[in-house]
């Protein structure tokens, strides 16, 4: 793809090699259609093919960086669990991350706004992360009766360590920005309205620097995160596995509804 060929990313180039990405769905808080979601897996291929752009910064437009996957895409809950819908979701999903992780060059997320599901695996595969100081994220997978796949399993202990990662990606709790700086989730947490231009004043720097040194340190960095590929592989698919369940069309039900979900496996005996 070429940029032109982008409908929910928009594109600002800036001085010394930096390339301002926008996602541009606020209308839907710039949660991720099926379109989005193809979107956010191959741009990381297309600026890899741009020799101008030397480092990219991605935010979301309006007050949102990104809340999940779109699950009011589909009037039927069951029709977003047909097999060929979900299998290739999976696969788009590991794509994002790996994609991410195979650019070379460096990746800085502007988290403007609330990031969830597929748009927090954005935010924190970026390599460099600047975020809201009051800005709420979540993993949210098992609010909707699925297991965390995207990138949680593969980035979160790493960033934060196995303690605070099981503590929130089994409740789903939301922390703020201020917080996910505290334990080590995120890089820099700002006040809100100070976030992208902290976020494009480190681009600015990085793109005045050594481009190989680095492209090569954020390569080597990465083969630590490539030992946890496993793990993620794994997390992927039981992910697929659980969209399969009673508990993830109740979970999708319940959030259309707006309502709280009450989950078939909790009321059956162990």
């Amino acid at each position: 793809m070429n940029y032109e060929d982008y409908q929910h990313l928009r594109f600002e180039r800036r001085d010394n090699g930096v390339l301002l990405v926008i996602i541009d769905r606020p209308e839907r808080a710039n949660a991720a259609n099926e379109r989005l979601h193809d979107e956010f897996a191959e741009v990381w291929r297309t600026i890899g093919r741009d020799a101008e752009a030397r480092i990219a910064v991605i935010t979301g437009r309006g007050a949102a960086f990104s809340a999940g996957g779109d699950l009011k895409e589909h009037d039927d809950p069951a029709d977003g669990l047909r097999s060929d819908r979900v299998l290739r979701s999976g696969q788009v999903a590991k794509d994002i991350v790996y994609n991410m992780l195979d650019l070379d060059k460096p990746i800085i997320s502007a988290i403007n706004g609330v990031a969830v599901g597929a748009g927090l695996a954005i935010a924190l595969t970026a390599d460099i992360s600047v975020i809201g100081e009051d800005v709420r994220i979540t993993d949210g997978h098992s609010r909707l009766g699925i297991s965390s796949g995207d990138h949680a399993v593969m980035m979160w202990p790493w960033l934060c360590g196995m303690a605070k990662s099981k503590f929130y990606l089994l409740t789903a709790d939301f922390l703020t920005g201020a917080e996910a700086e505290r334990i080590g989730l995120v890089s820099i947490a700002v006040p809100v309205d100070q976030v992208l231009e902290r976020a494009m004043s480190i681009a600015d720097q990085l793109g005045r620097g050594p481009q190989r040194a680095l492209r090569s340190t954020k390569r080597s960095l990465n083969h630590v995160l490539r030992t946890a590929a496993p793990a993620f592989e794994l997390s992927v698919a039981l992910e697929t596995i659980d969209l399969y369940q009673e508990d993830a069309r109740e979970g999708i039900a319940a959030f259309q509804e707006k309502r709280q979900p009450i989950f078939p496996s909790a009321r059956e005996s162990n």
